[in-house]
């Protein structure tokens, strides 16, 4: 950390007002501004990281190449006998500079930015979830059934009994050997969590390895949140994703449950057997698995929103996408003063120090698209 008259300042704090700089001195580049702050090499480095990641700075476009007329071939002059040999520029010296002009890149406009990066990214996430998914469709199909592996024979079947899918769960119990791995999109119902501990605990007592995937939401429902702390009691190794593409149950190679339609979690059931078929759903399994953080180790979840009326959610929207205090007033119908007081109600129910801070909370949270919803 470096200190200056303002005394210490955080990392954030650094960038933030190496970013001030930038903005109050058009002129000046970024090792300008850090020189007068006096910062250090590896707080320069890490300054310019941030202020890069977040989109508020930016490359300078390359100057256009001179292009000064050729000198006139010489007649007199006969050329010389070992021409000096071409010598590489030094490299320069690593000092903690970027070595490259830097554009200042306006809050609300890195901000449209960040979102539709954040949106591109979880596009593509849900892209792959749905090529995998199709990919252990066609598996599930005639294929395997016809015996196209013939040394790993798989059964399938569908099942629309809901009773029928109960019993097999609870089958699971006394023929599992080794491990069982489940994922789920949604909340346990409630009556179904004592029974589920009961299997648990069986289970563990016998050294069966019990893995569970959640989706991270639900870790903020009071009564999950006490369920997964009993299941990690019992030494049920749980892990929460952002994303969990479907509900399903796999115990050892030789069992699968899942929904045929994914979207719908009133649709039938695909229950299949075999080693042939279940390291298909496995391998799907493992790569979600390593993607999800670990129960107990994962952020703090950050404020919800939970409390904002649909004028603040609208407000909060239009900010986002770049309108001006002067347009969501008018597109609200309100005055300026009330824009700005729901703008601050937002920020203190989103925790945000600032607008562009709400704005990247909203995103994460999903309240720009209506996604954060419960």
């Amino acid at each position: 950390m470096s200190k200056n008259a303002t005394g210490t300042r955080t990392g954030s704090e650094q960038a933030l007002a190496v970013y001030l700089g930038l903005r109050a001195r058009p002129t000046a580049d970024f090792d300008d501004v850090a020189d007068g702050l006096g910062l250090s090499a590896a707080d320069r480095q890490r300054c310019h990281a941030e202020l890069t990641a977040l989109g508020l700075i930016e490359p300078a476009p390359p100057a256009p190449p001179a292009n000064p007329s050729p000198p006139e071939p010489r007649t007199d002059a006969a050329p010389p006998a070992h021409p000096a040999p071409l010598m590489p520029p030094a490299p320069p010296a690593d000092d903690g500079r970027p070595h490259a002009p830097q554009c200042v890149v306006e809050p609300d406009v890195a901000l449209v930015r960040l979102l539709q990066r954040e949106r591109d990214r979880l596009e593509h996430r849900l892209a792959e979830t749905s090529r995998a998914q199709a990919t252990l469709a066609t598996l599930a199909g005639p294929f395997l059934r016809a015996g196209a592996a013939p040394r790993s024979a798989a059964d399938v079947e569908i099942v629309t009994d809901p009773a029928r899918v109960r019993r097999e769960l609870a089958a699971l119990g006394d023929t599992v050997r080794a491990s069982v791995h489940s994922m789920h999109t949604g909340s346990v119902r409630r009556a179904d969590m004592a029974a589920e501990l009961t299997r648990d605990r069986a289970l563990r007592e016998r050294g069966v390895r019990v893995h569970a995937m959640y989706s991270r939401r639900i870790s903020a429902v009071p009564d999950m949140a006490q369920h997964l702390q009993e299941r990690a009691a019992l030494g049920v190794e749980i892990r929460l994703s952002p994303v969990v593409p479907m509900n399903m149950v796999l115990a050892d190679e030789n069992f699968a449950l899942l929904p045929t339609d994914p979207h719908d979690p009133a649709s039938a059931s695909l229950l299949a057997r075999g080693p042939g078929l279940v390291r298909s759903y496995l391998a799907l399994y493992a790569y979600c698995w390593q993607a999800a953080g670990r129960y107990g180790e994962e952020e703090k979840p950050e404020r919800g929103g939970d409390g904002l009326s649909e004028q603040q959610r609208a407000a909060l929207r239009m900010l986002a996408a770049g309108i001006k205090d002067e347009q969501i007033a008018k597109n609200l119908g309100v005055s300026l003063r009330t824009v700005s007081r729901l703008l601050s109600e937002v920020m203190h129910e989103l925790g945000a120090a600032s607008r562009f801070e709400a704005g990247v909370k909203a995103a994460r949270l999903g309240l720009l698209d209506g996604e954060g919803d419960p």
